[in-house]
Formats: C-alpha cells, structure tokens, sequence
C-alpha cells in the first residue's frame, strides 16, 4: 500500500485570513443585523461557526447565536457506515430556528451530501427566514445541485484525493492540507 502524500493547502494565517473574508461576506449577505444564526456542521464545521461568530462579533458589535448539527441519521448512505453508527448532539439556541437567517457552516464541500442531510435536519426543526451555506473549501465532484453562498477557497481534487480541514480544539492545529496530493492539482 503506498503511504499518503500531503501537501499544506493553508496554513493557519492563510485560513485566519480567509475565514475574515468569509465574515465579511456574510455582513453583506445578512446585513449584519439579527436574528443571524451559525450552525456549524459536526465535526470541524461546528469550530469554525465559532471563529466566524466570534469574527462577526467583532464587526457588528453583536454576536451571532451559535448552533451545531449531527447529520449522521439524515445521511442517504447510513446502512454502509455499519449496524451502530455513532450520533452525536446536535444543539440550537432556545427559540428555535424559525424565522432566522441561518448559515450553515462546514469545512469541505464534496459532493453535497452532507449538506442535503444537513437541511432535512433542518426541515424537522423549523422554517428559518433564508439559510445560506459557508464552506471553508470547495474542492468540486459535486453529485447534488447544490453550492456554496460564501466559499473560503475553490480547490481541485482528483479522484483519490482528499481535503482535511485541521482545527486546533480537535487536531492541534489551524490548516488545510491535501492528502494524497501525488499527481493532484
């Protein structure tokens, strides 16, 4: 088996910079006023709704309320993840989502999946006012009509080649790194 290749795709100032960009996109999106909601996809989407609220914060002056998802029983392949798939919480504020602006918040965008999952999670808890989705990294191979509002980062992977989103409070780390990166755009 050959070892895997990586190749650092943003380092921890390159993702500061772009996750200070993606807040600003979002100011202009939702006007900057309230009642904003982030809710992070689990696992590292939930960390980086967290670095965006607190960036929002600072440029409003209000912070956003701050929510996470576990998808895991909304995902259309969950018979191939084994007979005990773990499920973690998912959290949202008190007051629900309806009639929020509400942006979802992940760290790679593939083939859409995980985002579908994650709106028919929404769809059980509520009707928010406009969702809007934001995504560290698109890296294409979509297999659903669907697309980021605000993208850190467009990047192509060929078959084979995976994006890793690393976060301090889970890998020790801030970056973005390609993996499998031999003969990888």
């Amino acid at each position: 088996m050959a070892e895997s290749q990586r190749r650092t795709l943003m380092d921890a100032a390159r993702v500061e910079g772009v996750l200070a960009r993606m807040a600003e996109e979002i100011v202009q999106l939702t006007g900057g006023g309230s009642p904003l909601l982030l809710v992070g996809v689990e696992r590292r989407g939930v960390q980086l709704a967290a670095r965006l609220a607190a960036l929002l914060a600072d440029r409003t002056g209000t912070a956003p309320l701050t929510g996470s998802l576990d998808i895991t029983l909304y995902r259309d392949d969950l018979m191939t993840v084994g007979p005990r798939p773990v499920v973690g919480q998912t959290r949202l504020p008190v007051g629900g989502i309806d009639g929020r602006e509400l942006v979802i918040v992940d760290d790679v965008l593939y083939t859409g999946r995980t985002v579908r999952a994650a709106l028919d999670e929404l769809a059980d808890f509520g009707r928010p006012k406009r969702i809007l989705l934001a995504v560290l990294v698109d890296r294409g191979g979509r297999e659903l009509p669907i697309q980021g509002d605000i993208v850190g980062e467009r990047v192509e992977v060929r078959d084979g080649g995976r994006v890793e989103v690393l976060v301090p409070e889970i890998d020790g780390s801030l970056g973005v790194e390609l993996v499998d990166a031999e003969g990888l755009d």
